[in-house]
């Protein structure tokens, strides 16, 4: 199925605002312009299979979710929809309204589910029924406790872009629930204290430690940049696609196993 951006704003406008005299605000706005290039990845991830589920981890209002599900997800002659569409949301606020504009998505089965996605339990894939995660700007650990999700009940693919990475390693103010900050907190010594670079520095080891422990699972990765960062500096995505190979997860286990050890013992 084929989409424009246009056609993104208008279904944005239709589901979360509705009024014709009221425009999309800026960030709406900036919003079409990260949902147009996740949109062609879950339609690539989806292909023409007829049925699934495609789950929305900390999906906020879940413009992504249900713009898949009015744009994208395959539908047969009657305009029905085999994919189940899963919204996992904390806050209570942005679940009704999530609630609320999957009413307004016909012909597709909509479950969105108010709570924390530590305790979600991820469907099963199968061949004939696939699972796609996808989870845009989950903030901080949030991200971490999705790869750990995913790792576990493994879905066909997961589409994830991290949000936030907490404070530098060197930072007085306590332990951080982030992995790859806690990899990043043995190499304190040798990262500069100061300014950018020893922030981006701890960044690439969160992002390392992250992708080494979706290889070790059994994902092949492709990490890209989905839009400029001039739309969003948090513009990483990890196209993630479950293949179970034993070597590759044997190297990325082996290369973790190396990240997360002292730097002393880093040859």
């Amino acid at each position: 199925m084929e989409f424009s951006a246009d056609d993104v704003t208008r279904t944005l406008h239709r589901l979360f605002i509705g009024d014709r005299g009221a425009a999309l605000r800026k960030e709406d706005r900036q919003k079409v312009a990260e949902l147009v290039p996740l949109l062609a990845e879950v339609r690539r991830a989806v292909g023409n299979r007829r049925r699934g589920t495609l789950v929305d981890l900390c999906a906020g209002k879940s413009a992504l979710g249900l713009c898949a599900a009015a744009l994208v997800l395959p539908r047969d002659a009657r305009g029905g929809c085999g994919w189940r569409i899963v919204i996992v949301e904390r806050d209570p606020g942005r679940a009704a309204a999530a609630r609320a504009a999957a009413g307004l998505v016909p012909d597709v089965d909509v479950d969105v589910v108010e709570g924390d996605v530590a305790t979600h339990a991820l469907p099963a894939a199968t061949r004939d029924a696939p699972v796609v995660v996808v989870a845009l700007h989950a903030c901080g650990a949030a991200s971490d406790v999705i790869v750990d999700r995913c790792v576990a009940t493994p879905p066909s693919t997961l589409l994830l872009v991290p949000c936030c990475y907490g404070a530098h390693p060197a930072s007085t103010g306590g332990s951080h629930p982030i992995p790859g900050q806690r990899a990043a907190s043995a190499f304190v010594d040798v990262l500069p204290r100061h300014g950018l670079v020893g922030r981006r520095l701890a960044q690439a080891i969160v992002d390392a430690e992250r992708t080494l422990r979706l290889e070790a699972g059994g994902f092949a990765i492709d990490v890209v940049e989905f839009v400029a960062a001039t739309v969003t500096p948090h513009n990483l995505l990890w196209r993630a696609r479950r293949v179970d190979e034993p070597p590759r997860r044997a190297r990325a286990a082996a290369a973790y196993a190396r990240l997360v050890a002292s730097p002393g013992q880093l040859r």
